[in-house]
């Protein structure tokens, strides 16, 4: 386990072109690959959870090419993917497990089986699980479908309809995706104000994708050569730029730019509380790539009070959670997180990890059945904490690290390449 010692920065000055967004380039690969034609990638994610992803569809006889940021899908057809010889190994991506089962399931004669790391084999897979089976889909795992390592047997689904009881963009896409192949179409109803890169990208491949209020309509393709390929440049990714943004709002001496950031409205809800805890904001050079909304956001020092984070706006958020804690930490009053009882199924249970490292560098803050109580006090205290091997929290740290009072050491360091390989080597460019 590799571990980081740091100490506050005097100065925070820069512009950061952060790493391609992990969702989107998750699904650029997923759907090219069953698209007809070549699709070239740019500014592609190359974290581990990306790369699981890419090595998942090779194992399936896609031709994927890699070089740098770059990645060339060779598509093989909505119908062409090939039965995996051996066990699909999806490492700690939960967006690759969960889109890919659903993928699967609606994929006529496919079986294959896929697991992860120890993290991955322990989070809930019921929520994707269920409304598959529902629709017909036979899928399987340990605990009766509770957990991975999952099986699927493809078969031609007749369409249906799902309620989504939870706002998650994966059990949305799960459910859509199986339907691709189907011969009826496929609703989503309930909580579908997730994120909505599925929608989007599918509709720049071709496919009929309606969003109408709370309903979300698949029509399967009937022509022989849809989905199209789709050649794109992966918009920043807003939760890695969120770690930047914090930075900058809670450092006295700081001013930083991150530009081609996504703009996704389902995505920038840090950035709205940040505004809402009185952030100085500037979004500039507002444009559209590759169907997805992108500007440059610059964030400079600012008098930070606390808000209650809760309601709608946890889904935009919910992967920011632990470096707004940060955030609340350093603010002026008591911040209410709730809403928030997802964070327990993530990398870790990021309730207990955010609150036990917040308390070890002096924070007042309590843990609630769906989120915290933060008292914020302006100041942290330097102190050993770990990341858990979650991704998230050793850059929240990180960034923790760059106003405390003394120096921070943060275990477990080589977390963040997950989703963002570079961040050590950007820490280093912006802190002066």
């Amino acid at each position: 386990m590799a571990e980081v010692q740091l100490s506050a920065a005097p100065r925070l000055r820069g512009a950061l072109s952060v790493p391609g967004d992990k969702s989107i380039s998750h699904r650029a690969v997923m759907f090219n690959a069953i698209a007809e034609g070549k699709a070239e990638i740019t500014h592609f994610l190359m974290g581990a959870d990306c790369l699981s992803t890419i090595a998942c569809f090779r194992a399936m006889g896609v031709q994927i090419d890699q070089c740098v940021d770059r990645v060339v899908v060779h598509g093989v057809g909505l119908r062409g993917l090939r039965e995996p010889a051996d066990v699909l190994d999806c490492g700690n991506s939960g967006t690759t497990l969960r889109l890919m089962t659903g993928l699967l399931a609606g994929i006529d004669g496919m079986y294959a089986v896929m697991t992860g790391d120890a993290s991955l084999r322990s989070r809930p897979q019921r929520r994707i699980v269920d409304p598959l089976r529902g629709l017909g889909a036979t899928v399987d795992g340990r605990q009766n479908g509770a957990l991975a390592p999952l099986s699927v047997r493809g078969a031609t689904l007749h369409g249906g309809s799902y309620d989504l009881k939870i706002a998650s963009a994966q059990v949305k896409s799960a459910v859509l995706l199986a339907g691709l192949s189907g011969d009826g179409v496929m609703t989503v109803t309930g909580r579908t104000d997730g994120r909505d890169h599925t929608e989007r990208m599918l509709t720049g491949m071709g496919i009929d994708v309606q969003t109408r209020g709370s309903v979300v309509t698949l029509t399967p393709p009937v022509h022989p050569v849809f989905p199209y390929a789709l050649s794109l440049r992966v918009p920043g990714d807003p939760s890695s730029a969120a770690f930047w943004w914090v930075a900058a709002a809670i450092h006295p001496n700081a001013e930083i730019t991150t530009t081609g950031v996504g703009m996704n409205p389902t995505r920038v809800g840090a950035l709205e509380v940040l505004r809402q805890m009185g952030a100085q904001i500037t979004v500039s050079n507002a444009r559209t790539e590759g169907s997805e909304p992108v500007a440059d956001v610059t964030v400079s020092s600012s008098s930070l009070r606390a808000t209650t984070i809760h309601g709608a706006i946890i889904p935009q958020l919910i992967d920011e959670i632990p470096v707004l804690a940060v955030a609340a930490a350093m603010a002026v009053g008591q911040t209410i997180i709730a809403d928030a009882a997802e964070l327990k199924a993530k990398e870790t249970d990021r309730i207990s990890t955010v609150v036990t490292a917040l308390q070890a560098m002096g924070v007042r803050i309590e843990a609630t059945a769906d989120g915290m109580i933060i008292d914020g006090r302006g100041a942290l205290d330097g102190a050993t904490v770990d990341s858990h091997g979650d991704h998230r929290l050793a850059m929240a740290w990180a960034i923790a690290a760059l106003v405390a009072r003394s120096e921070m050491t943060i275990r477990g360091s080589e977390a963040v390449d997950v989703s963002y390989p570079e961040f050590w080597r950007d820490l280093a460019a912006i802190a002066e």
